[in-house]
């Protein structure tokens, strides 16, 4: 049985320069869904995620992989700490994965950022609360992920814990449009040291070390959301696009989840920015979360949130399909 939350993340959602418009709205949101979870009392999360070059670097970068333990990196919007990760559980999931034609590599020592720790620390409180395997989703770099292939994943995710016979609670962060590419340029666009630090997180001698990394992420993202407000970046800059995002919405919504197969990832960055392919882990999520029994899943916000640098977004499915 599985209970299902995909939600947005942002820096800036801890050092907006003014909060957004619905910020009220949002919250309320979030400790609805935070309160659906308790309710529910999950056994085992499942969590689907990405990176921003703070645990997974260019010299070996997987399209998926899952985490037999797993560290909080202590980025700005993230959380530092060690998960509860089931490892036993853990490589079950990846031998199933292999065993339906996936391949999924194995972390033994899976470093995490905001990108996974907020939404954990925003529903289940903290990153030890619940027992939780991590299973990353490469959404910031090319070459992209095809979204038929996080579709497959999560099909083949779901299956599994249709077999398990606990409650698992599906969790996905990231999203919807938006483009941070002002902090993570594109590969050999940025300066020597960032260039380095994306291709090896600090062995090479050019680059910057984690410290440096880490300030430069904080500095920034703070800088960016004053920038904001003084209309220096605008929603153009930030690629939010409304009407894709809609289109996503529907389409998950509707459960099409096949159609998503046809969406290309580099008119998908054109259109919406690099920060929707993000969206490849509620994809991977909402399919899980089908084929393991669950409902189709209910948007609960949708919004442009300029001062966060994003358009937000909140889902959730049931686990008693509608």
């Amino acid at each position: 049985m599985s209970h299902m939350v995909c939600t947005s993340h942002s820096p800036l959602m801890y050092c907006y320069a003014r909060a957004p418009a619905r910020w009220d709205d949002i919250e309320r949101v979030f400790a609805e869904r935070r309160a659906a979870v308790a309710a529910f009392d999950p056994e085992l999360v499942i969590m689907f995620g990405s990176d921003h070059f703070n645990g997974f670097f260019l010299q070996n970068m997987p399209a998926f992989s899952v985490g037999l333990a797993a560290e909080g990196v202590d980025d700005i919007g993230g959380f530092s700490g060690t998960l509860r990760v089931p490892d036993a559980l853990a490589a079950e999931c990846i031998d199933y994965l292999r065993a339906h034609d996936l391949d999924p590599g194995a972390s033994y020592r899976m470093r995490i950022d905001h990108a996974f720790t907020q939404t954990i620390t925003r529903m289940l409180g903290g990153l030890d609360a619940v027992p939780l395997i991590p299973l990353f989703i490469n959404c910031i770099t090319p070459p992209f992920v095809p979204f038929r292939r996080s579709r497959m994943l999560g099909e083949a995710i779901g299956h599994w814990v249709a077999a398990l016979g606990k409650r698992v609670l599906l969790l996905a962060s990231g999203g919807m449009s938006h483009h941070p590419e002002h902090y993570y340029p594109v590969y050999g666009t940025g300066p020597e040291d960032v260039t380095a630090w994306q291709l090896t997180g600090g062995t090479d001698p050019k680059s910057m070390t984690e410290q440096q990394w880490l300030k430069r992420l904080d500095v920034m993202h703070r800088d960016g959301a004053r920038m904001i407000l003084r209309g220096e970046r605008t929603r153009v800059d930030m690629r939010l696009n409304p009407e894709v995002d809609q289109r996503f919405l529907e389409t998950l919504v509707n459960g099409a989840l096949e159609e998503f197969d046809l969406w290309q990832p580099a008119q998908v960055v054109a259109s919406a920015g690099v920060g929707f392919m993000e969206l490849h882990t509620w994809l991977a999520a909402t399919a899980a979360h089908v084929a393991a029994g669950g409902s189709r899943p209910v948007v609960d916000i949708y919004t442009e949130a300029e001062e966060l640098g994003i358009a937000l977004g909140v889902i959730h499915g049931d686990a008693v399909r509608a």
